[in-house]
């Protein structure tokens, strides 16, 4: 990509704008046009770049409960797991990873008992060896954005809860989960669907971001086509005193998308779990001996990803 691409592709991902005229106020600030803008977009979905934009809502917050989820899969079952996971409305990434308990995925439900339920019939229907889930104690960091100097701030630790919506909310939460289309004004069609005009749906759009109901409104990329193809998940054994301090410094480490603290199991004793993202292993490799070294860990394990099974925003009815 050339210099207005990348920060272009920037923009598209920390400061999309939410205005009634989002791709000529995006032109403005790069001395293009709108219709300019909507090609380029165009031509970064043609070449796999973005894969959609649209907003990423925090689960919690719209009272759904998420976990992680890990299974290990005989290689003759494989294929068969990669198409029910690719097909499970509920699940929102899937990988495959260098490790014997070799698939990974999160999942979003109403209910940690529908989760259970979930996860199990998964389970049988593959059928696997092994199977648990991961569920989330602190939440240190989310979100990354790929090819730029942006990086996603770090969060509290605590996990949010859900929160009261208005009717006006529930309409717009429900009709804003779709790619947004890419035409001069795409709120308008929106808006009319759910009963508003389009500058109180905006309104209620803000809203939703400044509530943090919205951790962001913008693209999702496809960060293997611009380059960053080493993958790891990074997970930790920790005392439970260091967890905080571990947790607050891995999430100001730009090359860390996410970070949590997760409940552990006799089958994995692990709970402090980082994504690292590099252009090559070596990176993420050196960022996890610095901080196993500076905090003098020993017991952990690096899973890089070998492939992708499925990567999308999955959509949250409320």
């Amino acid at each position: 990509m050339n210099s207005l691409d990348q920060k272009l592709l920037a923009r598209l991902q920390n400061g999309f704008p939410l205005t009634s005229e989002p791709f000529a106020d995006l032109g403005k600030a790069l001395s293009l046009s709108g219709d300019s803008i909507i090609q380029r977009i165009r031509q970064f979905k043609d070449d796999g770049v973005i894969r959609q934009i649209s907003p990423v809502f925090d689960a919690r917050s719209l009272g759904y409960a998420t976990t992680l989820a890990a299974m290990r899969v005989p290689e003759d079952r494989l294929e068969r797991c990669s198409r029910i996971l690719l097909e499970n409305d509920y699940i929102s990434h899937a990988y495959e990873r260098d490790h014997p308990v070799n698939i990974w995925f999160t999942l979003a439900m109403t209910g940690p008992a529908s989760i259970e339920r979930e996860i199990k019939r998964i389970a049988d229907t593959i059928p696997v060896e092994t199977v648990f889930q991961l569920p989330s104690l602190k939440l240190y960091k989310i979100g990354a954005f790929f090819g730029t100097d942006n990086t996603c701030k770090a969060a509290t630790g605590e996990l949010t809860q859900a929160v009261e919506l208005s009717p006006e909310d529930r309409k717009i939460i429900n009709e804003l989960q779709q790619d947004i289309p890419l035409i001069s004004r795409p709120f308008v069609t929106m808006s009319t669907n759910t009963g508003m005009d389009e500058q109180q749906f905006l309104n209620g759009l803000r809203s939703l971001l400044e509530r943090g109901l919205m951790r962001r409104y913008g693209a999702a990329v496809n960060h293997r086509k611009i380059g960053y193809n080493a993958n790891a998940m990074v997970c930790w054994n920790v005392l439970p005193e260091s967890t905080d301090k571990i947790g607050r410094h891995l999430a100001s480490l730009r090359q860390v998308s996410h970070c949590y603290e997760r409940k552990t199991n006799t089958e994995w004793p692990y709970n402090i779990f980082a994504m690292i993202h590099g252009k090559a292993r070596e990176t993420c490799l050196e960022i996890v001996d610095e901080v196993s070294k500076d905090f003098g860990l020993g017991d952990f394990l690096v899973l890089f990803s070998t492939r992708e099974l499925k990567k999308a925003r999955i959509k949250y009815p409320v």
